[in-house]
């Protein structure tokens, strides 16, 4: 940080209310982060932006300081009893729901202090269609939603936006790749928005649709593409190991069960079959952990990544199934390669549909030209394609927990599966490593002749192209500056474990698989609506409601909770101070070594022992 740059928050005291400083105070904002230092005044002095920052680095503080503070100076230079006192004067575009919520709770604490001067409504809070229409004839200050949803309040006339000042589109990279594209086409071209007010565009990668969005949004705006210094990109360490798809387990099991990672982890995978698998897996060696997919409800979403911030639960097993959006776009981006800008050293990837391109585009223009008829013409065109994106997914379309959500204090992100794009490794090792914190990222790749060979544990159709993809994700991070190793474990002393896996796999069986789910989801929904109005009159209830419960649907076998002495690695020590096994690490000499001696499998001298109970000597 340059010596002009505001050390804290208070440096803006000449453009901040006080009643937002202390709001940042209270948050626990203590110094602005460089996409806040720069984005905060230009947005203050009216100019449209559009900022690339990586992942964690304070973007949605960036805009949100911004738009209360633009909505507080607005009220203040009117008398109360004006009639456009009152009007929605920011609206901000978010991809997911999950995000939305998170957007929604930072703007509440901004404005905390401002005694009704600034409301703030969720469009996608779940709320019924009655309650939305009567919140928003209040007619909000800021209103936060998915373009598909803001599209369908605009359309119905619940919502106007003729005194709009501030557009916001968060994650920006995402926003067309989510099947938002259509909707942000109408709301631009409807006639719906003003003609003059302010945008902002927030990104963690540039690519086309960003591109596209700039020209959908911004008019001469100011570009800030605030590259990470070394120290912040030496937060990150990023590992990864070529193994089979039953080593994908074996491993898994071994870095939890001996606790070779210290603090949360999440741990991703590509689609909710997999998320319940690994979850039973864990279950058979008394490891617990959470579950978010898109079948679950969006109440207990968002108190999962809430307890998880709390620190109530360890390890996350989260669905990403935004590898089935990407995956056809990425097999067009492998066979007719990348385009690569040199200014910005960055892969530029399509998340468009290609083949509709253009039919959109004539569309849109349709729909400037004449607004009359925009409604009835255009939107019999957007169905087809998202209908059978949504019919392969069977959950909410609008779920993601790998982009912008913030999660706290997160160790390690275990790709399970890896991503269908460099683009998606980008947010998911941006979970880790946020705000100054340091991280480790840890992918299994599977070789493509190992695809498909093992039918008992299965297989998800993205990681066929695993080789193909690490090699552009390698070739972006050398491109940040950013070096990914290669972990190799001692697979000797790791094969002990190998038995005590397989015996757990078996167990984990398809049948168990669909009981599992079917429990999970009656559970979350009971928890999530029977429950709703009590959690809102009860609110402190919800520190005893847990979604980490095993389900067992299976078989447990009570031994494998322990992890027997002779099956410890020897360069691993006794567990509570376990270090990394394996890369880095020089097996102790023979000198070194230590001899824990033989075990026994039976007690030897049967009688004695007395009166130590079972266990005698060698038991427990």
């Amino acid at each position: 940080m340059s010596d002009s740059s505001p050390s804290t928050f208070s440096a803006f005291a000449h453009i901040l209310s006080p009643l937002v400083l202390r709001a940042l105070a209270d948050m626990g904002f203590a110094r602005p982060t460089l996409v806040q230092q720069k984005a905060i005044p230009l947005a203050l002095e009216n100019r449209d932006v559009l900022a690339r920052a990586r992942t964690g680095s304070g973007k949605t503080a960036a805009y949100c300081v911004p738009l209360v503070q633009k909505v507080l100076n607005a009220k203040s230079s009117m008398k109360p009893e004006d009639e456009g006192r009152q009007a929605t004067r920011g609206v901000v575009l978010v991809p997911t729901k999950e995000l939305a919520e998170q957007v929604m709770t930072h703007l509440r604490g901004l404005t905390k202090y401002c005694e009704g001067d600034a409301s703030i409504v969720n469009t996608t809070s779940g709320t019924s269609a009655h309650l939305q229409r009567i919140l928003l004839s209040d007619k909000p200050d800021i209103v936060v939603g998915t373009p598909s949803k803001i599209l369908s309040l605009l359309q119905s006339k619940a919502l106007s936006l003729t005194a709009l000042d501030s557009l916001v589109i968060d994650e920006a990279d995402l926003i067309l790749s989510y099947g938002h594209d259509e909707d942000v086409r109408q709301i631009f071209g409807g006639g719906f928005l003003p003609k003059v007010y302010q945008s902002f565009l927030m990104s963690a990668t540039m690519t086309e649709d960003v591109a596209t969005l700039k020209g959908l949004a911004l008019r001469s705006p100011v570009i800030l593409k605030l590259e990470e210094d070394e120290d912040e990109a030496a937060n990150l360490t990023q590992y990864s190991v070529r193994c089979s798809e039953v080593d994908k387990f074996l491993l898994t099991y071994v870095i939890l069960k001996l606790k070779l990672i210290k603090g949360k982890c999440i741990m991703f995978v590509n689609d909710v079959d997999r998320c319940y698998r690994l979850k039973l897996f864990l279950e058979q060696f008394s490891i617990k952990s959470c579950v978010l997919n898109s079948e679950l409800p969006l109440n207990s979403r968002y108190h999962v990544v809430q307890e998880f911030n709390k620190g109530v639960y360890d390890y996350i097993i989260a669905t990403d199934e935004s590898g089935k959006r990407e995956l056809d776009e990425q097999e067009e981006v492998v066979a007719e390669g990348t385009v690569e800008v040199e200014e910005e050293a960055e892969e530029f990837t399509s998340t468009q549909r290609v083949p509709q391109q253009n039919a959109e585009t004539e569309a849109a223009d349709e729909e400037s030209s004449e607004p009359g008829s925009s409604k009835k013409r255009k939107r019999p065109q957007t169905p087809p394609p998202k209908s059978r994106k949504r019919k392969s997914r069977k959950g909410d379309a609008e779920y993601g927990v790998t982009r912008g959500v913030d999660f706290i204090d997160v160790a390690c992100v275990l790709n399970f599966d890896l991503p269908t794009s460099s683009k998606s490794y980008t947010h998911r090792v941006g979970r880790t490593a946020r705000a100054g914190r340091t991280g480790m990222a840890l992918s299994y790749i599977l070789p493509e002749e190992e695809f498909g060979k093992n039918k008992v544990v299965g297989f998800v159709d993205s990681t066929k192209k695993d080789e193909a993809v690490w090699a552009r994700i390698e070739k972006e991070q050398a491109a940040r500056g950013s070096k990914v190793k290669e972990y190799k474990f001692d697979m000797k002393q790791v094969e002990a474990f190998r038995y005590r896996m397989e015996d757990a796999l078996r167990a984990v069986t398809r049948a168990a698989i669909r009981e599992a789910r079917v429990k999970e989801l009656k559970q979350e929904i009971l928890n999530s609506d029977k429950l709703k109005a009590h959690f809102e009159d009860n609110p402190l209830d919800l520190d005893y409601l847990r979604h980490d419960k095993p389900l067992h649907p299976t078989r447990v076998q009570s031994h494998m909770k322990h992890v027997p002495k002779y099956l410890l690695p020897r360069i691993a020590a006794v567990p509570g101070a376990a270090p990394a096994l394996g890369e880095g690490e020089a097996a102790p000499s023979s000198s070194e070594k230590t001899d824990v001696g033989f075990v026994p499998f039976t007690k030897g001298g049967r009688g004695r022992g007395r009166g130590r109970g079972r266990g005698g000597k060698f038991g427990g």
